[in-house]
């Protein structure tokens, strides 16, 4: 009986840790594509909560790299500034150079959730539990961050 009285309080534990975080893990640390700029400046600014430093910096690498990561974290970090709709543009702009871009997916669908569109939100996590059958991070921050808005709603 005591060991079912320590899971059950675990998992209450863990469900009021998600219900109240306020960001999801950071999968921009995930980001390591073969042929992508070094964008090690970028994320520690990201890490660092300077998203303007961050898009600042960005602008300047899309002038000259048209890349899937230069996308997803300039969306990124407008998303997190509350520059929805540009957010949006970048992260569809980088699905343009990777339609299986996770990292891309994942952000897309917390911009959803962000704008109150939890059946578009749905779709991304659709798309992720295709290119992540097994699962992966980013699949499972949607899949948390979209039981906890579901949660509230109800």
């Amino acid at each position: 009986m005591r060991s079912t009285r320590n899971h059950t309080s675990a998992a209450l534990l863990l469900a009021l840790g998600l219900a109240f975080s306020s960001s999801p893990a950071f999968a921009v640390d995930n980001m390591n594509s073969k042929d992508a700029p070094d964008l090690t400046s970028v994320r520690a600014k990201i890490k660092a909560s300077d998203y303007q430093g961050a898009i600042t910096e960005l602008k300047v690498i899309a002038d000259t790299t048209q890349h899937a990561d230069v996308y997803t974290l300039l969306g990124y970090s407008l998303r997190k500034i509350g520059d929805y709709p540009t957010s949006l543009t970048f992260y569809k702009k980088a699905l343009d150079f990777d339609a299986d871009h996770k990292g891309a997916r994942e952000y897309l669908g917390e911009l959803y959730v962000d704008m109150g569109d939890l059946p578009k939100a749905r779709e991304q996590l659709a798309v992720l539990t295709k290119l992540c059958p097994q699962g992966c991070e980013e699949r499972e921050d949607l899949e948390k961050l979209l039981a906890t808005k579901a949660a509230k709603v109800n």
